[in-house]
């Protein structure tokens, strides 16, 4: 007897539907498993049985075979478990096949028939809504995650018997509601720019990287403050829309990161330079999200930046550029979004106190030499803005007062933010970071004085056509903060300073 139930999968971060069709026949106890499944689908043989068994349901003494279409794709995890038994069940009579018509299925089962929690709910979900199916049915656990999709039904439940109930009639069941669809971002989990004392200059060098989506270096003595500026950062960022919310969630889900029902703040990644390019690309024998993609809508923040690989610093080149990292494999071509911001710290040397006035630099130019070299200018040249980060010596620290307050600093980065949403209205994009020569051309105007500070210092310093453009972004995002229509040679002259400084 064949019984075709609905379920999904997932590759890269999108969903997919798969046709779970289980087939028993009469012939030798057997139990296959076709249509490209991993090593985690081909054990759900005995999660099934355990768990039909342990529920009290007989087990068919058959031959069966599962076909999971389409059969050319991947599959992977354990979420396959569910609709498998299902599946089983139904060609016994436990369920009504026209009953499982608008149904999907999802979940992975213990052996005495409890669901247990799965990755990759929400894409799961926006993939049978746009397959037109109706109703979801996966464990408990999933269940406010995947509702968050807007036009489906979801139903979480705790075990394979309340499944049966709930078909039986025997069981009432309202699909899964929440409250409110909007998230709030959390910024009390962030420490607040008002305990960082001094370093005027690189705290308006962040704003204008939050406000603008731009990627920074901050060079700078240990202990100046580089790696605590870079956690409080988080802080001034603007909250994520709906849209990026659901982006970063599906990323998330699929990586089994997921902590809550969505993630609320933007993310903040911080890898150690010890890191391979896979863990911070992406990658592997079926490709999972990198560091790079966890920080999509993010911050991804690399301390000690030059301590990385060389391999690994140039793997970032692709990403930076085109906000989306592409891995081919011989069963497919994944892709995963890797829209982030970029915020690097770095020593000025070696030995880290050149141009300390307190400590001697004990390093050769050699030695410096090799050091920076260790930061190819084609990075370097995808950083907007390069900020020198000097250290306040105790005595000093004591006397300051308290730093202006992340709440106040965010406030001017939404306003600024605001502006770049009416801007590029009906684009696709929302920050000045984003704008491409033409776009640059049609927003950014340049004073006339401001044009010919911009010309002399790319000849003076030697800028490429990179730099160049990014100058001009930097500007714009600078005029905005200052709400200027124009961009002013004082806007150029700060995007030029960000731009050239070095320790």
């Amino acid at each position: 007897m064949l019984s075709v139930v609905k379920s999904g999968g997932f590759l890269g971060i999108d969903g997919y539907p798969v046709d779970v069709e289980v087939n028993v026949s009469a012939g030798l106890p057997q139990f296959i498993t076709v249509g490209l499944p991993d090593t985690a689908v081909k054990e759900s043989r005995e999660r099934v049985r355990s768990a039909i068994t342990n529920t009290g349901f007989n087990f068919p003494v058959k031959k069966i075979v599962v076909n999971l279409a389409p059969a050319n794709t991947p599959k992977q995890g354990t979420l396959y478990d569910l609709p498998i038994a299902v599946g089983i069940l139904s060609t016994a009579g436990v369920f009504n096949s026209e009953d499982l018509q608008d149904f999907a299925f999802i979940g992975e089962l213990a052996l005495d028939g409890t669901l247990r929690k799965i990755n990759g709910a929400m894409p799961i979900a926006l993939a049978l809504k746009e397959a037109g199916i109706k109703n979801l049915i996966l464990p408990e656990e999933n269940s406010l995650e995947a509702c968050v999709v807007d036009g489906i039904n979801v139903y979480g439940f705790k075990n394979l018997r309340e499944i049966v109930d709930f078909f039986n009639g025997s069981l009432n069941k309202e699909p899964e509601k929440i409250s409110d669809r909007y998230i709030t971002a959390d910024y009390s989990v962030y420490p607040d720019f008002a305990q960082v004392r001094g370093q005027h200059l690189v705290k308006k060098a962040l704003e204008i990287a939050a406000a603008g989506f731009h990627n920074i270096l901050m060079i700078g003595t240990p202990g100046s403050g580089k790696s605590m500026m870079a956690k409080t950062f988080p802080s001034i960022l603007p909250p994520m829309d709906f849209e990026e919310a659901i982006e970063t969630t599906k990323i998330y889900s699929v990586a089994g990161l997921l902590e809550d029902f969505m993630v609320k703040n933007r993310p903040f990644r911080s890898p150690h330079h010890t890191s391979s390019d896979v863990a911070l690309i992406g990658g592997g024998n079926i490709p999972k999200p990198g560091e790079v993609s966890l920080a999509h809508n993010g911050v991804l923040f690399l301390d000690e930046f030059p301590e990385f690989k060389r391999t690994t610093l140039e793997a970032l080149r692709q990403p930076l550029e085109d906000r989306e990292v592409v891995i081919s494999r011989a069963s497919g071509r994944y892709k995963f979004p890797a829209k982030f911001q970029l915020v690097a710290a770095a020593n000025p040397c070696p030995c880290g106190y050149k141009g300390d006035p307190n400590k001697e630099c004990q390093c050769t130019p050699a030695q410096i030499r090799k050091y920076k070299n260790k930061m190819s200018g084609p990075i370097l040249d995808r950083i907007d803005l390069i900020t020198w980060v000097s250290s306040v010596p105790p005595e000093e620290l004591a006397k300051m007062k308290e730093g202006e307050k992340s709440e106040s600093i965010r406030e001017r980065v939404i306003s600024a933010v605001e502006i770049q949403r009416k801007r590029f209205k009906g684009l696709k994009i929302n920050f000045n970071s984003e704008m491409t020569p033409d776009l640059i051309k049609k927003f950014v105007k340049l004073e006339d004085t401001a044009e010919n500070i911009l010309l002399t210092a790319v000849k003076k310093y030697s800028i490429s056509t990179r730099g160049f453009f990014r100058i001009l972004k930097v500007s714009r995002t600078i005029a905005d903060l200052d709400r200027s229509d124009s961009v002013k040679s004082a806007h150029i002259i700060q995007a030029v300073n960000f731009r050239i400084t070095e320790g």
